[in-house]
Order: structure tokens, then C-alpha cells, then sequence
């Protein structure tokens, strides 16, 4: 039990290490703030966002979206975000095309000029990911990123990275891109839904 006790402490310590040095990083709090506005006034303007990810990534993009296109604290206006995750869609294209373009792919069906792109990947490294922030940059989207290493190949396409170094594995990160997806809801609601926030 000492030893269960003393992981378990050990494991929260360095949460909360990354995300004091996050709480530090003027470069990474600067690029939330500029992300929540770049969501703001593509909603203002009735553009829509689209969030990718792979695996854990995956499943945060789908948070994303569904807490933009639901419900977060209090009752308003759904916006229209969506999280590129149909299990159809995604075995199509790999399967016709290659894995590599199940997300781009999906912006060619669906994304217009205006629309957002929101690209997770803790390692930068995501080439489906790649491949979706370069389509959106060349097809005039915004692009915002949420990746864990700095300079990494995926923010070289973005309009604004935000990157949460967390060390060498990808829940630690993971981690600190939950905290931020809660930042950027809680930015575009204030703004667009300040009744809520009285």
C-alpha cells in the first residue's frame, strides 16, 4: 500500500511541475489567449471548426468538439464543431488511400475557406495530422496546433501552435492539451455567451 500511496503522489507532483511550468511559459499562455480568438471570430462569422488526433489525441478532439456542439457549464447555443472520428469515413480512406489521408480527406468534403482547423498531435509527428494542417493552410482555414515538443514539424503549418513541453512521454502532455481545450471553451464562451459567466 506504501508503495501504491507513494506512486500515486509521485504521479500528481509532476502534474503539477508541467503544469506550473505552463502556468510560466508567456509564449504558451499568449497562444491560448490568441487561439480562443481565432475561434471566437470564426463562430462570429459562421465558420465552423474541425479537430483531429490520433489515439489519445483522438479522443480529446472528440472532447473538443462535443463540448462545443453540446454543453460545457451552463445551457446555450450550439457551435458547430466537429471532430473528425466517423469509424466509416476513417476506414474508407485508409483503406482507398492510406491512413495518412483520412483527415485531410475529410476537409476536402467538408471544410470551406474560413473554417478552423484544430490539429493535435503530442509528438508533432502525426502525418495524417501533417497532412491536414497543410490542406487547411493551403486552402485558406486557420490552423491552430496543440503539440508537446517545440519546432516540431506539425506547428511549422500553424497559424498559432501551442505547444506543452511535459517531458518525455505523452500523457503528461496529453494532460496539460486537456487543460488548454478547457481554456479555449471557456474563452469562446465568455465571449460569445457572457450571460453565462455573470
Amino acid at each position: 500500500m506504501i508503495l501504491g500511496n507513494t506512486t500515486v503522489t509521485n504521479s500528481l507532483l509532476e502534474s503539477k511541475v508541467v503544469l506550473d511550468a505552463l502556468i510560466c511559459n508567456e509564449k504558451a499562455i499568449s497562444s491560448i489567449a490568441a487561439a480562443g480568438e481565432q475561434l471566437i471570430s470564426a463562430f462570429r462569422r459562421g465558420g465552423r471548426v474541425f479537430v483531429c488526433g490520433n489515439g489519445g489525441s483522438m479522443c480529446d478532439s472528440i472532447h473538443f468538439a462535443e463540448e462545443l456542439s453540446g454543453r460545457y457549464r451552463d445551457n446555450r447555443k450550439g457551435l458547430p464543431a466537429i471532430a473528425i472520428s466517423d469509424p466509416g469515413h476513417l476506414s474508407c480512406v485508409g483503406n482507398d488511400y492510406g491512413y495518412e489521408h483520412v483527415f485531410s480527406r475529410y476537409l476536402e468534403a467538408h471544410a470551406r475557406q474560413g473554417d478552423v482547423l484544430v490539429g493535435i498531435s503530442t509528438s508533432g509527428k502525426s502525418i495524417n495530422v501533417i497532412k491536414a494542417a497543410e490542406y487547411a493552410q493551403h486552402n485558406n482555414m486557420s490552423v491552430i496546433t496543440l503539440t508537446g515538443h517545440r519546432e516540431s514539424h506539425l506547428s511549422s503549418f500553424a497559424s498559432i501552435d501551442i505547444c506543452a513541453p511535459a517531458g518525455k512521454y505523452a500523457d503528461r502532455v496529453q494532460e496539460l492539451h486537456i487543460k488548454v481545450i478547457h481554456i479555449l471553451i471557456e474563452l469562446v464562451e465568455r465571449e460569445l455567451f457572457p450571460e453565462n459567466y455573470n
